[in-house]
This record gives C-alpha cells, structure tokens and sequence, in this order.
C-alpha cells in the first residue's frame, strides 16, 4: 500500500519542479502522475513534437526514487486539432457542437480523432519506452464526464447503424428484437435508424437501451487502441483508467477487460453531495459535507474492486475543498488520511492525491491540494505523510475478497432508468440499500458483474436485476439449486435482453425456482403509507411495491398498507441445498437490515453486532479496518485480535487497525471521550 499524487509541471516554473518533487519523495510518495491535459505542450503545432519538458519531469522524478505514472493526453485536443477537423467535436442531441474551451469536447467514434490519437500516442509511447523511472500508464482521464459518453453527430449515427447490423444480421430481426409494430416504427433497412435524437415523445426503449450499449461499446473500442499502443512499445508497463463514482453511462466492467486493473477518482464530499440517497444538508447530510459518507465511497472502492479482480487504485483522492457542488465545505482535521485507510482496507494498492498544487488558473482554481498555490503547505499534506509513514508498517496484504456477492448489471441500469417510474428510482441508490445493510454488520461485499463465477460466495444479492436472458436465469437458478442464497429485488427479471416483457410475469425464467410470480406492481410517493411486515414485525419501505402471488413458496411478508394491504410482499423458496428470496419493496434501513441478518444466517456466515452510524469495519487479508466517520469517539474491542495501529479508544474522523478478523471486532459509542 503506497501514495502518490497528481502534478502538472506544465502549470508551473521549470525552476519549481525540483523542489516540488524533493518534497514529494520526503512525504512519502511513491508515484506522480503528470501529463493527461498536456497535448498543445507536446505538439504545439501539428507534427512538431516536445516532449523533452515531460522528460526532464519523469528523470527528476525517478532521481528522487520514486515512479512516474504518465497519462494518453487526449481528454483535451488542442485548438489547432478542433481547427484542422472540426468534425471531431461531439455533438448534444439537438445538434449543438461541444466548442472549444474546456475538455472532453472530442467524439469518440470520429475516424479523424482516433487516427491524430493513434498518432499522438505512438509518439509518446515511443519517447519513454524503456525508461525505468515510467512505471505505467492512465488512459485518456476520466472517460465521459460531462455527460460525453454519448454522442449524437453523423460519425455516431454510421457507427450505431453498424454496430446494429453486427448485431441484429438483418433489419427484419432487429424489428423483431425491439418490437418496432408499436407506434408505426418499423424499419425497411439499416440506414434508416437514426441515433435517438429529439422526439416529441418518449424514445423506444429498446433503441435506447442499445444506443446506450453501443455508446458505451465505443468507448471501450477507444481505450483499447491506447492499451494496444501502449503494451505495443512497452510490455513492462501496466494499463489502466480513471473511472468515476456512480457512473452511470459506461461500463467499467468492458472497458478494464483491457486495462491490468481499474482506478477511480474519489472525492467523498462531492460524491455524498451528488448521491440521491444521502440525506439532504438541512437535515443529517450537513455532518457528511466534511466527512462523506462511507458507503458512498466504500461501495465504489468496492465496484472497482470487483471490476479489477482484485487491488485497484485511487488515481485521484480528494485532499482539500472542492468546487462547489453546489457547496465546498473543508474536510474536518483527519479526514484525508481517514479516507487514504478507507481505500486501502477496501484493496486499494495505490491511493494518489489531487494534485500537489492548488492551480493559480483555469477552471480548477478552487480545487484544494495538498499545497496551496503559492506552494505552502496545505491542510491536507502533513495527513498524506502521515498514512505514507503508517502504509510502511503495515505488512504487504491481499485485497479483501468476500463470501457475500452483489451483482451490478449496467444493461438493467440503463433499462431501469430509461422507466424510472419514479423521480427517485435510482439504481446505484437501490444497490447501497443492500450494501449499507451488510457493511452496518460489518460483512465484506464484492460488487461483480453477471459473468462472475457465483459459486465463489455463500450469498449472491441481485438487486432489480431488470433484464435477464435465459442463461443467466440458468445459472442463477443453478447458483440457489447448488446450495447458494440467492436475493433478488424488485423488478429483477422483468424483461428479457431485448428490453421487452415476457410472455410469463416476473420474474420469468425464474418464477419457478422462486415458487411465486409478481401479479402487481406500483410506484408510490412519499406522501403514501408503505408499512410491510417481515418475520413477525413491521418495517417501512419505499418507492417501489409489487406484490406476489405464491406457487410453492412460502410467504415471509406481507404489505399491511394502500392497495396491496395483505398481499405477500416477500417469498422465500427452497431449491436444492440453497434458497431464493424474492423483496418485492424497496426497504428502509431495519428491513435491509433485517433481511441482510436472515440472509447471512442462512449462509452459515457470520453475523456482526450493528455497527454505529458511520464507523465501519472493512477486512483486508487478515487485517480489520475500523474507520470512524463519526465526530465523536468509539470504543473498540479486538477480542482475540491485537491493535496495530491507533487504539481501542477511536476519536472522531479517525481510524485503528486491529491484527484479526472483523466479525471478532465489537464498537461501542464512546460516552466518556
């Protein structure tokens, strides 16, 4: 477990790098990441290429022991590219082109564009290959912020009309597969579909559940010519991309399948801020803007966990105030170490602070730094030394690996939030219902894609698993028959792979193994009673209701308001040696919780005393985590383990590690501290 940072030597005086450097290497830093924006430094004018600036950079960094990570700089092509082809640009649904002026303006299925890449890369790649002091490489930065997974221009819309053939062989089949007799939408050929521009109302859902597909697709086409490039002139590097946190339109899964590992950019306040299911700042949420909220940030450590197979990396943690979003309160003393641990008890191997210098220009003035801009020290550097001193006297460790499976399925998302039916259906917000409810028990979870091998874990949780083609409903229901628990939630198995509902009520190919079928279903708002009542006692829920009708299963709860008043809610069923759940609401905290305890307990895995609010126990290859996001202290007790670092006393926004298991581990609320 190391540190690195985030440096632009092109923001900053050649006279300045050294010492900036030198004082890098004495906090502790193993790893600078520079030049993912430096494309007009590197090729002021086409086909005159600089890079000897970057080189002198990589030496000072490599003279001073530590790793330079060097990044493909084409998140920002120069102005003079967006002159000589201004067909590059992307394009928003009605036509207007992204303008140069800021960044990610480029489209990722421009020919042009990926020849002046291939070109730009080539070059870079072959100026530093066999350069010891070069350890790896960050594709691009950040690929589709801004809204730029999608694009709607000509280069698109070709592009989407063939990816359509390769997939549907005949317009006769992809009229089949979408159900294109509804309103008259039937096509005669391939060059008659169009990317799904404005429309007076509401899009096919299955043209957009594919667009979306193809867009992502695009995108990992794109980052596979940098991987390519990259190994291509050097196999000693590795690969990798900066992903975000609950991003929605690309799928991490495909892209990483050509990358060594994934890394993302956390930035906890400005994620709990954007998280549709963190409370709002007049109430509760005002503590989390200078804390974040743990699970908003440890279930993204976990996706792109889960998307590596194992360590990732923080190519970005947040290391001061951020730009308003739509507020920028500073983190409270302790928290950019507390969230340095946070990452590395969930298997981060590398967490890199942005950036060393708070900028004196551009659009990222007011994004904090470990250094302030005129290169004092800021709040957060003397935390970062800190962890980089307590990384060294912890032992090298595996990354956590879990007995309990969440599945993340970005179809289904894309499906789901195409009919939301309710303004706060949120995917990524139903899936930490579930994680919230196994790390409060301290339970580590691994969030993996449907492809992943079930019968690794004890317990295997889908949640609104919306589209599900017959093997996948084969092997899931093989999963329960074999001994597995399988949960699912609602609207799982909904429809079929083609965004269509099927000839059998959900959850379909399932509905047997279950014992049940869903017979009805409503949205509610929040002004409704939503009371159910599970294993004898009563909870709420939210959202989202259905309820079942049994064939063999046996019910374990029932709605007890509105509509559905005495309706099964929840079925359970035997199946072989394991079990299927099905939750047909969306639930509050004590229902999660208490469907997680039963669910774990049926896996024969063990069962955690309920943490207090915002401290967490995260297990990492023998070695527990207690992270406490809290403002006040805690009290540990390791049972059978012993503290390696911290105390049995934990303040607040701070952190201890005990040499043990965490399921050995108990909190308390510290009433003396």
């Amino acid at each position: 477990m190391q540190t690195g940072v985030c440096y632009f030597p092109e923001h900053w005086p050649r006279e300045r790098w050294e010492a900036d450097i030198e004082r890098m290497a004495e906090a502790g830093i193993e790893y600078v990441r520079m030049s993912e924006f430096a494309w007009n430094r590197m090729e002021p004018e086409p086909g005159e290429y600089e890079f000897e600036w970057l080189a002198e950079a990589v030496d000072l960094v490599g003279d001073h022991e530590m790793r330079a990570v060097l990044c493909t700089p084409t998140a920002t092509p120069p102005k003079w590219l967006v002159a000589q082809y201004p067909g590059i640009r992307q394009e928003r649904p009605d036509g207007t082109p992204l303008e140069f002026g800021s960044r990610r303006h480029y489209c990722f299925n421009s020919p042009e564009y990926r020849r002046e890449s291939r070109r730009i890369i080539e070059r870079l790649a072959d100026r530093f290959a066999g350069n010891e002091a070069v350890a790896g490489w960050q594709t691009d930065n950040e690929f589709g912020c801004h809204d730029t997974v999608r694009c709607y221009c000509d280069d698109c819309t070709s592009a989407f009309r063939t990816w359509l053939r390769e997939t549907y062989d005949s317009v006769d089949a992809l009229n089949d597969a979408w159900g294109n007799a509804f309103w008259s939408q039937e096509y005669t050929g391939f060059a008659e579909v169009d990317v799904p521009v404005p429309t007076p109302a509401e899009h096919h859902p299955t043209r957009l559940l594919d667009y979306h597909r193809f867009a992502s697709d695009s995108v990992v086409e794109y980052n596979r010519l940098h991987a390519d490039l990259l190994r291509e002139a050097d196999d000693e590097w590795f690969v990798t991309h900066n992903f975000m946190g609950d991003f929605e339109p690309l799928d991490a899964f495909d892209v990483t399948e050509d990358l060594d590992f994934a890394a993302w950019d956390s930035y906890p306040t400005l994620h709990t801020q954007q998280a549709p299911d963190t409370p709002a700042p007049e109430d509760a949420g005002a503590d989390l803007h200078r804390a974040g909220d743990p699970d908003v940030t440890g279930m993204n450590h976990a996706l792109y966990r889960g998307v590596s197979g194992g360590p990732f990396w923080i190519m970005e943690n947040q290391a001061g105030d951020i730009r308003a979003f739509p507020y920028s309160a500073e983190p409270d003393d302790g928290m950019i170490r507390l969230w340095t641990h946070q990452a590395a008890a969930h298997g981060a191997d590398v967490v890199s602070y942005f950036r060393w210098r708070r900028c004196q220009f551009g659009q990222e003035q007011y994004w904090g730094a470990l250094n302030n801009y005129d290169g004092s020290p800021d709040r957060g550097l003397e935390e970062a030394a800190e962890a980089a001193a307590e990384f060294d006297s912890l032992p090298d460790l595996d990354a956590p690996s879990g007995d309990v499976a969440i599945l993340v399925d970005y179809d289904s998302m894309w499906a789901l939030h195409s009919e939301r039916h309710a303004p706060d259906f949120d995917y990524w917000a139903h899936l930490r219902t579930y994680y919230r409810a196994f790390r409060r028990r301290g339970t580590t979870v691994d969030l993996v894609s449907t492809s992943a091998d079930f019968d690794e874990y004890a317990a295997v949780v889908a949640p609104s698993l919306h589209l599900v083609a017959d093997d996948l409903a084969d092997r899931l229901a093989a999963y329960a028959e074999g001994g597995g628990e399988l949960l699912l939630t609602v609207r799982s198995a909904t429809k079929d792979e083609h965004h269509r509902l099927r000839d059998e009520l959900a959850p379909g190919p399932l509905a047997d193994a279950l014992g049940a079928r869903v017979e009805q279903h409503e949205s509610l708002s929040p002004g409704l009673e939503t009371r159910v009542s599970y294993e004898g006692e009563t909870y709420d829920y939210r959202t989202w209701a259905e309820w079942l009708r049994p064939d063999g299963g046996t019910v374990v709860g029932h709605h007890e308001s509105g509509a559905a008043d005495g309706e099964p809610a929840i079925v359970r069923n035997a199946s072989g040696d394991g079990h299927l759940t099905y939750v047909g609401v969306w639930p509050e905290d004590g229902l999660a919780d208490a469907i997680v305890v039963a669910l774990l307990e049926r896996a024969g895995l063990p069962v955690g005393e309920r943490l207090p609010e915002r401290v967490r126990l995260t297990e990492r290859d023998g070695h527990t985590w207690i992270t406490n996001f809290r403002a006040d202290a805690v009290s540990i007790d390791p049972d059978s383990g012993s503290v390696v670092l911290g105390d049995t006393t934990v303040p607040g926004r701070d952190l201890a590690v005990v040499d043990g298991p965490a399921h050995g581990v108990s909190v308390d609320i510290d009433d003396e501290a």
